[in-house]
């Protein structure tokens, strides 16, 4: 039996294939573009170093970095143009956290979590200050317990 074949796996920071199938219509054609985007500017950047290393002396290598850069212009060309049709708008504050080299899942994850401890916080408070009127309206029953119907009608009305 032959020893199975082992597939070469990309270099980690080099884009890769998503597992499932881009959309159908114009949000999956945008994707696909963005996608071949990804795959120009990294051509682009694997030929620039390999034109700053001993690869450049080769016949032809500086020639490659104009193309990869018309490569990159012509996506660049046709998202515009397909920006004219798509009516989805994306809030300035994601694209200024992926601008700062920000992962939006991240940020989402934060900010949950952020509302999440502040819930509890509230929570918190608003349980303390229920024990507090709780206790405050016992100890006036115990000094004044002609006040007791008047207490007893104001917390059943507002709880």
């Amino acid at each position: 039996m032959a020893p199975p074949t082992r597939q070469p796996q990309p270099a980690p920071d080099s884009p890769r294939s998503s597992l499932s199938p881009a959309p159908a219509g114009l949000q999956g054609d945008l994707e696909m573009e963005l996608f071949a985007l990804a795959n120009a500017l990294y051509n682009l950047g694997t030929t620039v170093i390999n034109d700053s290393t001993k690869e450049r002396d080769k016949p032809g290598g500086g020639k490659q970095v104009g193309l990869r850069v018309n490569d990159v212009v012509s996506h660049l060309s046709n998202l515009d143009e397909m920006a004219q049709h798509v009516s989805t708008r994306i809030p300035m504050q994601i694209l200024a956290d992926i601008d700062n080299s920000r992962n939006p899942m991240q940020l989402t994850k934060e900010r949950l979590e952020r509302a999440a401890t502040e819930n509890q916080f509230m929570n918190g408070k608003i349980s303390a200050i229920t024990s507090y009127r709780r206790l405050l309206d016992e100890a006036i029953v115990q000094s004044f317990p002609e006040l007791e119907s008047e207490l007893n009608g104001q917390s059943s009305g507002t709880q």
